[in-house]
């Protein structure tokens, strides 16, 4: 076997067994929260590494799907930005969540798309062109949307500023996302074979600063998790579950073809919820990283099982056309 061969094998195994690397970290960081309450620290430079591979997966041609397919893009875009936002408010007023814990909701409802999306978009025969594009135009716009909707919907009852949170994002979102996109030009255009190299790795990687996330999150509040009501379980599962449930039937009320409205199901439903454990960490109440953590933690098991639904209810049948389900890359 190759290098090239070798680091692919490493990245399809990493990225299989993803949930599994998620569930029992964090069953070990209950046990012995010590071992990872010190990467806490390290929290924020974890996240940019994930951004930097999502923006080595990205292209030019991402980008220009904006203005060849406008209208999906800007409706599976609007239903996120508005849904779950929505959706996280409803949930911490309705079940009664004190604040500290809510503004963790809302941090997840108000964050950007996720890169767990467009993974579950293949999965599942979604477009993943559509979902790519989404995520993209998600997070570019995310210093903006993401505290003004924070500080709309959590209002007195925070202290951080609209311009303090933006510029976190730009920091840990934004510059690593456009680095990674302007080394993948880079890389494809003077050496391609170092770029074909990094993108087998690169899925691996993110999955170890995610899995290093939840379990230093899981270690600073395991007497928190602990001791959790059930009720901010089923905000969690609520949450994730009407993002999901309300992505796909926009999708089909607004006349997409099946495997778009796959791809609005994944992108309204499975939120960036380690930028939404940054910016708790940084700015609230380490309590506030609570829901994040859980989020994090369940939607990388109700992504999967949707997907395999799909997958269950297509068959052998092909969904959409046959450019609309190319593998992520």
């Amino acid at each position: 076997m190759n290098t090239q061969s070798l680091l692919e094998r490493i990245g399809q195994v990493t990225s299989k067994y993803f949930v599994v690397w998620v569930v029992a970290v964090s069953a070990i960081a209950l046990y012995t929260p010590e071992t990872f309450t010190p990467i806490g620290a390290y929290i924020t430079p974890l996240l940019g590494i994930i951004m930097l591979g999502m923006g080595l997966t990205l292209t030019p041609a991402d980008f220009r799907r904006i203005l060849e397919r406008p209208r999906d893009v800007f409706i599976g875009a609007t239903a996120q930005w508005l849904l779950m936002p929505t959706f996280a408010y409803v949930l911490v007023v309705a079940l009664g969540l004190p604040w500290e814990i809510g503004v963790g909701l809302i941090l997840v409802g108000a964050a950007p798309g996720g890169t767990a999306s467009n993974v579950m978009t293949y999965l599942g025969r979604g477009d993943v062109a559509l979902s790519v594009t989404i995520t993209s135009l998600t997070t570019i716009a995310a210093p903006l949307v993401m505290p003004a909707w924070v500080v709309l919907l959590a209002g007195e009852s925070i202290t951080v500023t609209f311009g303090e949170m933006a510029q976190s994002i730009v920091l840990i979102v934004l510059l690593p996302v456009v680095a990674g996109l302007v080394l993948r030009y880079v890389l494809d255009a003077y050496a391609p074979s170092v770029a074909k190299a990094g993108l087998s790795i690169f899925p691996a990687i993110s999955v170890i600063a995610i899995v290093a996330i939840v379990a230093a999150v899981v270690g600073l509040n395991v007497e928190e998790i602990m001791t959790a009501s059930a009720l901010v379980f089923l905000a969690v599962v609520l949450h994730n579950g009407l993002g999901l449930g309300a992505g796909y039937s926009v999708g089909h009320l607004t006349g997409m073809r099946e495997d778009r409205a796959r791809a609005c199901a994944f992108e309204v439903g499975l939120q960036n919820s380690g930028l939404a454990v940054a910016l708790a960490v940084a700015f609230f109440d380490p309590i506030a990283a609570l829901i994040p953590a859980l989020f994090s933690v369940w939607h990388n098991v109700s992504g999967p099982a949707l997907a395999t639904l799909f997958t269950h209810l297509d068959g052998d049948a092909p969904v959409g056309d046959d450019d609309s389900t190319v593998a992520a890359d």
